[in-house]
């Protein structure tokens, strides 16, 4: 593969992305402007969570795009309520809005998580009373929910919070999992806690268990509302269709995203209580483009997908095997630590070896793509639709560069050497399955039967980069 320019002239230099310049993707797979073959083993941090150009997603796209893409909210259309009844159906039962929950249809998560906020503390003005301008929301330390000005405040992350300030007043943080520091933010003035059930961009960090059935007592019992952001968790990530059903807890408001748009439209949404939402009247909130046809189809056809519970299942079945697998690691000092829910992980590299982008960029040689984070951190999430010799030939690659790292001695890759074949990779069994055939024998929407990891090995080269033919894309 050829070094890539990452700086893109024109752009302004908010991303450091990986030397590779994709052109082409399909199911679990992606391709380089040089024809090389990559696994992708991030999957958009979860908004690909259903593999890229899922047949059944792309076709409703397309359908929809004969049809009309946008009206705005001034007008109605005919996708806008089928929308948000598929979003009740899926989601509502799993919140204390049940079978009444009211949806705000949005575009990104951020703007979701903005809309709960102005929800929340409308309804505390409106209906608890809490005095004009003095409501209060509790958050937490290592959050991250979205880079606006109001979100970066939120976040105690340097990178994130230094040279945007002022920020907005009216947010308490408090360390996550720390149920009693909770109970000593709130007060009278407090009107919702608002986290991530399992904090993603920290490197998936779970809270204690007793954590969120305790917030929900107490938050119950405050009469505070308890808005979980699951832009990122929610929508099968953690093997449930949200990550607070980890530990049977209703949220009285969910935030999502990502997964919802399917990897082909920003498409999010709150989604609970309708005294809360109900505030919002008209003139108080809107979007252009929150709620337009072209999402809304894409949406159903997403939630349409989660609704029969396979890939939720997978992905609880798959989290099984990646967090055995990074167990192991561990144990062998491989990793310093393993954080796993469903199929999503984040792991630790020693120091020693290197940091998270020195192991995202040795992956990346040897075929496999995902990102860092936090310095030491490698994030873990392929798409849900991954099968198991795919699953096991990624960790496979892990354990690679892991070793190679530790016997190097090297931190850094040598200049240009990213996308080179990896010589060990030869002493592993062929696979003769094409990546369409890999994908197709096991996408859930499918009859057929999962390969087993006898059916599939490593080709010649590295990774997927070898014998696997290129998905009509």
């Amino acid at each position: 593969m050829a070094e890539t320019d990452t700086t893109h002239g024109a752009l302004a230099p908010t991303y450091q992305p990986l030397p590779i310049t994709v052109a082409r993707a399909h199911g679990t797979h992606v391709w380089d402007t040089d024809g090389n073959e990559f696994l992708d083993f991030l999957a958009g941090y979860s908004a690909l969570s259903f593999g890229h150009l899922h047949q059944g997603l792309v076709a409703a796209a397309m359908a929809q795009l004969r049809q009309v893409t946008l009206t705005s909210r001034a007008f109605g259309h005919d996708r806008l309520e089928e929308f948000a009844q598929r979003l009740v159906d899926v989601v509502g039962p799993l919140t204390t809005g049940g079978e009444n929950s009211l949806v705000v249809p949005m575009n990104t998560g951020a703007e979701a998580v903005e809309t709960a906020i102005k929800a929340v503390r409308r309804w505390g003005y409106d209906v608890r009373g809490v005095p004009a301008d003095e409501a209060t929301i509790v958050v937490a330390d290592g959050s991250f929910h979205g880079r606006t000005t109001t979100l970066a405040g939120l976040s105690d992350s340097p990178a994130a919070r230094d040279g945007f300030g002022p920020f907005a007043p009216g947010f308490r943080r408090v360390p996550f999992g720390d149920l009693a520091a909770v109970a000593d933010a709130v007060d009278d003035t407090t009107v919702a806690v608002l986290l991530e059930p399992v904090q993603g961009e920290a490197g998936v960090v779970l809270p204690p268990d007793d954590f969120w059935p305790g917030l929900r007592a107490l938050t119950a019992e405050r009469g505070i509302t308890l808005v979980a952001d699951e832009v990122q968790s929610g929508l099968g990530r953690t093997g449930t269709t949200l990550a607070c059903e980890l530990w049977d807890v209703q949220p009285d408001l969910v935030c999502l995203g990502k997964a919802l748009g399917g990897g082909i439209v920003p498409v999010s949404a709150v989604v609970g209580r309708p005294d809360v939402l109900g505030v919002l009247i008209p003139g108080t909130h809107g979007s252009i483009f929150g709620g337009n046809p072209l999402a809304c189809a894409v949406g159903i056809a997403a939630l349409d997908l989660l609704s029969t519970g396979q890939y939720q299942a997978r992905a609880a079945a798959s989290g099984t095997v990646l967090r055995q697998r990074l167990d192991a690691l561990v144990e062998r000092g491989l990793l310093t630590g393993a954080r796993t829910v469903g199929l999503w992980a984040g792991v630790d590299v020693d120091p020693a070896l290197g940091t998270g982008r020195d192991l995202a960029e040795a992956l990346l040689e040897r075929g496999v793509l995902t990102t860092d984070t936090h310095g030491t951190t490698v994030l873990l999430s392929p798409p849900l639709s991954i099968v198991q010799p795919e699953l096991e030939m990624a960790l496979d690659i892990l354990e690679e560069s892991l070793t190679a790292l530790r016997e190097a001695g090297v931190v850094a890759p040598e200049p240009g050497a990213a996308g080179e074949a990896d010589g060990s990779a030869e002493a592993e069994a062929e696979t003769e399955a094409t990546a369409d055939e890999a994908t197709d024998a096991t996408d859930p929407a499918d009859d057929e039967a999962p390969a087993t990891s006898a059916e599939a090995g490593r080709g010649e080269g590295a990774g997927p980069r070898s014998e696997l033919s290129p998905a009509a894309g």
